[in-house]
């Protein structure tokens, strides 16, 4: 398991490919297992018609709401440190406005600096990397196709696997 510390989850990085056959995707899921030494709870197979595709394509549910807050909690913490930093080198400059109303400056910039710094926090909840890799993957579902999906642990890890993943379909999907 990886520490990472803006995300609670588990496997960060997804790889999934698109494969014509049941077959196929058996094998190639066997194939990246015996290869990587991967566990069988990260590489998955989804069927057409899955009716858990979706806890196969995000299995960590709870750790989306850890990364909720350890999103929010370290961004809106930088943001206000940045925020301070602005202060520091506009009173450094003597700025009137900064210098003749300083509490009030210092309160605002780091205010909104925070904010901004929670906006990010919001972006990497989303995590909008992962809309393409859902979206890609069930659209294939619905064409009666099948997915091999691979919760990488690292980024080496997840490009190794869409290597091998390459070998067996031209279609490989990956997140960052």
């Amino acid at each position: 398991m990886t520490d990472h510390v803006l995300t609670g989850e588990v496997s960060n990085s997804k790889v999934a490919a698109v494969l014509d056959s049941k077959a196929a995707a058996l094998q190639a899921a066997d194939t990246i297992r015996r290869t990587l030494h991967l566990k069988d709870s990260q590489v998955r197979v989804v069927a057409p018609h899955d009716p858990r595709a979706g806890k196969k394509l995000e299995p960590e549910s709870q750790g989306i709401f850890s990364t909720m807050l350890r999103a929010h909690f370290w961004l809106g913490l930088l943001g206000a440190a940045l925020g301070a930093v602005l202060f520091g080198v506009l009173w450094t400059l003597r700025i009137p406005f900064i210098v003749n109303s300083a509490a009030y400056a210092a309160g605002a910039i780091i205010f909104f600096a925070a904010v901004a710094g929670l906006m990010f926090g919001g972006l990497v909840t989303l995590r909008p990397d992962h809309d393409l890799y859902i979206l890609k993957v069930q659209d294939a579902l619905g064409e009666g196709r099948y997915a091999v999906v691979v919760h990488a642990l690292s980024h080496a890890q997840r490009t190794q696997v869409a290597e091998l993943l390459r070998s067996a379909s031209g279609e490989v999907i990956t997140t960052l």
